[in-house]
């Protein structure tokens, strides 16, 4: 059940942004949902298609395990029958294992947009020269875009890039990277503005993604970084110029910021302004859908109490309620602990709104040895990258 309609708002930021054009495909709301891993499952991204329209992508897979066809790989690029654009991230560190996970994609009709991971901030991943860490050595990251392009026009699916500024403000790379992407065939660039550095904390470089919406005049570029609300799209449209916004931390409970954004983008200034009800039963419908998810009600209800939080963030709930739904084991746990809220309880405005999730703290990317000597890669890096292509771990 979706909150009540939305509520116009006295708001003077309103703009008509045309669809997105990704190769084959127009997206009529320029905004695209990030994957983030354990969030944009298929429970959450039908959850979110309710509210609004866009481009859903689903959690990040890694080229290797798809390859391997890992159960858990297999199961984060399935999608619903009625997903109008069954998009796929892939993340890789070897030409030739992307290549081949593109070509699997295609071949078997498992997607028809495929995004790749060049933002990922986490240690895990750049300690093997992946994610945000791979731009910089830049033949090998422009070997596996070329192969990875080459792949999916085979069968005329787009490709596009999710980008980090760089490591850090010393080894900046998005204007380089953006113009290897370009000249490779991409449909379209997507940058947060932060460095690997910063993980989620401090503020996005809106001004970044400026110039690189400056330097790629001949593809859509896309921005991501800070944006927590319908305004918070509409300024950094107008601020950078950007083709459409991408949307990551903004939407953690709150599934219904897809409505205020196609809003917005219609030039429409009404807003979802859920009260305590309606923000109970997008929780109670969200942990049924993942419960067709997973075919499992005890693993889907593991899984929705990370959204608690998120979802009541703001709202008057107490302590003992916010800590027994934070370790709900069952549907019918959930249904008499949402019922035990005041359903009078309006929208807390202000409160429920702006930054969520765990931002970290600016530390430096772990990186393989001798990383940032050289823009080339040495045979001991070469190596690393080879075990890191092995790793199946996490999809």
């Amino acid at each position: 059940m979706a909150p009540r309609e939305a509520e116009p708002i006295e708001s003077a930021l309103r703009l008509e942004l045309p669809p997105l054009r990704l190769g084959r495909h127009t997206v009529q709301t320029p905004v695209i949902l990030a994957p983030m891993a354990g969030i944009t499952n298929a429970a959450f991204r039908r959850l979110c298609r309710e509210y609004g329209g866009g481009l859903y992508v689903a959690e990040m897979v890694t080229s290797r395990a798809l390859v391997e066809r890992t159960p858990e790989s297999l199961r984060i690029i399935a999608h619903d029958d009625d997903e109008q654009i069954r998009s796929v991230q892939l993340y890789g560190v070897e030409p030739v294992t992307v290549g081949r996970a593109v070509r699997m994609l295609v071949e078997e009709n498992r997607a028809d947009h495929i995004d790749l991971n060049f933002g990922c901030p986490v240690a895990k991943v750049t300690r093997r020269g992946g994610g945000a860490a791979l731009p910089w050595k830049t033949e090998l990251f422009a070997s596996i875009v070329r192969t990875a392009v080459r792949e999916a026009d085979k069968g005329n699916i787009p490709l596009t890039i999710k980008m980090r500024k760089g490591i850090d403000e010393d080894h900046l790379t998005y204007l380089e990277a953006g113009r290897i992407a370009r000249d490779s065939g991409v449909a379209a660039v997507a940058l947060h503005g932060r460095t690997a550095n910063q993980f989620y904390s401090g503020t996005a470089d809106w001004s970044a993604i400026a110039r690189l919406r400056e330097a790629l005049p001949d593809v859509p570029v896309l921005g991501n970084g800070d944006i927590w609300s319908a305004e918070d799209a509409i300024a950094m449209v107008r601020q950078t110029g950007v083709d459409g916004v991408v949307i990551g931390r903004g939407c953690q409970g709150r599934p219904w910021l897809f409505g205020d954004l196609q809003a917005a983008f219609e030039g429409r200034n009404t807003r979802f302004t859920p009260g305590l009800r309606e923000v109970a039963e997008a929780v109670y419908r969200h942990a049924e859908l993942l419960v067709d998810t997973f075919g499992e009600e005890d693993k889907a209800l593991r899984d929705i109490r990370k959204h608690m939080a998120w979802y009541f963030k703001g709202y008057v709930v107490g302590s003992e309620t916010r800590t027994r739904l934070a370790m709900v084991s069952s549907l019918s746990m959930l249904r008499e602990l949402l019922d035990g809220l005041n359903p009078e309880a309006g929208y807390p405005g202000a409160d429920a709104e702006g930054p969520r999730g765990r931002a970290g703290t600016p530390k430096r990317t772990a990186l393989p040895d001798g990383w940032l000597a050289d823009r080339d890669l040495s045979a001991a890096q070469r190596a690393v990258i080879a075990a890191a292509e092995m790793d199946v771990s996490g999809g």
